[in-house]
């Protein structure tokens, strides 16, 4: 019995280190200051990405650049990150990137006063998995390096 129960002790922690793990990497340019906002080619045209090409999205119940989306919306729908001022890469309008402040401090990543957000079923660059899904309140879009929502797909 006790064997069962290291070995299911160990199954947990793995499992939650594992979570973890995938939650920072999803995070993407959390770790260091400068996150990159990059253009990406999808199906839906040229859209805003992280420097990995992962999608971004805005969400219209936002009030201007603060954020409504916390606890199991930002668990689906997490937070576009960053610890110091957004850098513009190619494509990217430098004087539309911002940061807004969250409730636990946190600075979001924000363009044309949208903060930004990933879409947990987003895996691979190009994916726009999470385009008009009508969750938490609103719809979800991805957006033109114009700062424009993009609503079709």
């Amino acid at each position: 019995m006790k064997h069962w129960m290291n070995l299911l002790t160990t199954l947990v922690v793995t499992t939650i280190v594992a979570a973890a793990a995938a939650a920072i990497a999803l995070a993407g340019g959390t770790a260091g200051a400068g996150t990159k906002v990059a253009v990406g080619k999808t199906g839906l045209g040229r859209i805003l990405v992280d420097s990995k090409g992962i999608s971004l999205y805005d969400f219209p119940p936002d009030r201007g650049t603060t954020s409504v989306c916390y606890g199991a919306c930002a668990a689906l729908w997490p937070p576009f990150l960053t610890h110091g001022k957004p850098v513009a890469g190619p494509g990217v309008r430098a004087s539309l990137l911002g940061t807004t402040k969250r409730k636990d401090g946190k600075l979001e990543v924000t363009y044309n006063g949208h903060p930004l957000y990933y879409w947990v079923g987003d895996h691979k660059p190009g994916q726009t998995t999470g385009q008009g899904l009508n969750q938490f309140g609103g719809p979800w879009w991805v957006l033109s390096p114009a700062g424009k929502e993009i609503h079709r797909g």
